[in-house]
């Protein structure tokens, strides 16, 4: 399998390069040249499998020609083993034809662990084979830095840098990382908002001349073994109702594209996935594309959903690539265009062909709680934020009553006890027993100023175990 930049410029990588690389080059995405795909008879078969043997199936050509068979199966079988839940992903059914998928049974109670506890060890496993020690400098909006650091804690070769927004996550999320001691483990918290945390690792990709030799390497969704992974769990909800037999519609809250942008692909790749819906908070600007054709920075606003408190959504890029007959320079060109300007709109036909899958809707902090009350109305469940944000999208925008929707459930409500009060919800929500003690636990960060020469100085002060770089 070889790899290609969305901008066209960048050489082609194997997959083993392109876990390393992160961010192409000539500041493209990487997406594979060709995307494999399973025919109706091959996806069928896989019904009842066990997560980590479908994860196996659909991700071996990703991997193909890097990784042996044997050490991936192995590393997939450690990876979903730590999860808390024997289903690793399991589907809970809100009314007739309405399911979540639970994706916060992993170590850290969120949809990131499925990709972070699966890049941790496949770094691990690359890098000691090329008796090699990387940098990994990631923004996180709330979830994927705790992730993050508890995928890669245990890495030999890997000195990780985590930046989150001074003040801008929850406590729980905050916590979660903060409170992972090593020495090689390094919390900043930047007196900015995510897009400034976002935008500093992606100008330190561009210019790693602070490290003085040392590979950086991304874990932020830019990362494609990050998309990888996720493509895996649709394929997981869609077998056990029904696919591919039967099409299946997804809710997905994201903010980065990164999650929604899987689902596409396990669409592309022969899944049977009739609508796609893109399902944000007030920060909207995926929806202002979805609905009226504008990709248009705007006021990055606190939330109740931290976690999309995003206004560039890096990996929307990979799907402009793909709209665009997968033409590298008219790629650079919009990203250009955005840069210089702060947004822009594509073709009608690209447009209008997006939509043929599409959907989208913002909801707001009063409408996420009101859909958090009724959820709780209606079944007993606690939703949280993002969650309850998808569930709200998928009602409105819903094509087919017979289709079965499947809301992407991101986060375990614990970690978002704000909007669980405001919904008026007085049940109480306890942590699972690993984290129970996490309020008293000793916490570790700095909080640096955004300037991104003090944080590359950082960085290169605290790498290598304390030695500076």
């Amino acid at each position: 399998m070889r790899y290609i930049s969305t901008r066209g410029q960048a050489p082609a990588l194997n997959f083993e390069d392109v876990l390393l690389a992160g961010l192409a080059s000539d500041g493209g995405l990487y997406v594979p040249e060709n995307l494999p795909r399973f025919t109706q008879e091959e996806i069928a078969s896989w019904a009842g499998l066990p997560y980590h043997e479908l994860a196996f199936r659909v991700m071996r050509p990703f991997v193909a020609g890097s990784i042996a068979d044997a050490d991936f199966k192995r590393i997939l079988e450690d990876t979903y083993g730590v999860f808390a839940h024997s289903a690793i992903a399991p589907l809970r059914q809100l009314n007739g034809n309405e399911w979540v998928l639970e994706l916060f049974h992993g170590p850290t109670l969120a949809f990131k662990d499925f990709a972070l506890q699966l890049l941790g060890r496949l770094l691990d496993h690359v890098l000691a084979k090329r008796n090699e020690r990387v940098v990994i400098m990631g923004a996180t909006s709330g979830d994927t830095g705790s992730a993050a650091i508890e995928g890669c804690k245990a890495c030999d070769n890997v000195d990780i840098f985590i930046m989150h927004p001074h003040n801008r996550v929850s406590e729980v999320q905050r916590r979660q990382m903060t409170t992972i001691l090593g020495e090689n483990i390094h919390n900043i918290a930047i007196e900015g908002n995510f897009d400034d945390c976002q935008e500093m690792v992606k100008a330190s990709f561009a210019d790693q001349g602070f490290l003085k030799g040392t590979r950086l390497v991304a874990v932020n969704s830019i990362n494609w073994a990050r998309i990888m992974a996720q493509i895996v769990y649709y394929f997981y909800a869609a077998l056990q109702l029904g696919a591919p037999a039967r099409s299946i519609a997804f809710s997905v809250p994201t903010g980065n594209f990164g999650d929604i942008f899987a689902g596409y692909l396990a669409r592309n790749m022969g899944l049977p996935v009739s609508q796609l819906i893109v399902a944000t908070n007030r920060n909207d600007i995926l929806h202002r594309f979805m609905s009226g054709n504008s990709y248009a920075k705007d006021t990055l606003h606190p939330t109740l959903s931290p976690s999309m408190d995003i206004m560039v959504s890096s990996n929307f890029e990979r799907l402009l690539f793909d709209l665009h007959g997968r033409n590298g320079a008219a790629i650079a060109g919009l990203m250009d265009t955005f840069k210089r300007g702060g947004g822009f709109s594509v073709d009608e036909d690209r447009w209008s062909e997006a939509r043929k899958l599409f959907d989208s809707l913002a909801v707001d902090d009063e409408q996420t709680c009101e859909t958090i009350a009724a959820v709780f109305a209606e079944t007993g469940e606690v939703l949280d934020p993002h969650t309850a944000i998808g569930v709200r999208a998928g009602r409105e925008c819903r094509r087919s009553l017979s289709t079965p929707m499947v809301v992407l459930g991101t986060a375990h409500p614990v970690k978002f006890p704000e909007a669980v009060e405001k919904a008026g919800i007085a049940k109480a929500i306890e942590l699972p027993a690993h984290l129970a003690d996490l309020f008293v636990r000793e916490e570790r960060y700095s909080v640096l100023a955004n300037d991104l020469k003090a944080v590359q100085a950082f960085v290169a002060e605290h790498g290598n175990r304390g030695k500076p770089l």
